[in-house]
């Protein structure tokens, strides 16, 4: 994969939880177009999973490997299927409040300071 990756985070809404089996889900994003399918599966089997997102699994093993919503110039990749997650720790938690209640998270500092 090229480019340079955007915004990684832990997800815990529903339908992150739901699919993965766990209180949440650690994504990075990738420009679209930075995004090539090298392993021997090819391109992931896609299945909607929200009337505007669609989320991508190894055809062989079923593995979740990105999502991505309708027009969206970014693919969320599940970090750790990647080869390299080295320095892709996550700086946000979406639907933290969704989280369950024992679960304790400590980010990365925010790379920009925000």
């Amino acid at each position: 994969m090229a480019g340079d990756p955007h915004d990684p985070h832990l997800c815990s809404c529903e339908h992150c939880t739901r699919i993965s089996g766990s209180p949440a889900v650690a994504w990075v994003g990738f420009r679209v177009e930075d995004l090539t399918w090298t392993g021997p599966a090819g391109e992931p089997t896609w299945f909607a999973t929200w009337p505007t997102l669609r989320r991508g699994f190894c055809p062989r093993c079923g593995t979740h490997l990105v999502s991505v919503a309708d027009g969206s110039e970014m693919i969320m990749v599940t970090i750790f299927s990647l080869t390299e997650s080295t320095g892709l720790d996550p700086v946000g938690h979406s639907f933290r409040d969704a989280a369950v209640p024992w679960m304790a998270v400590t980010l990365a500092p925010d790379p920009l300071g925000q």
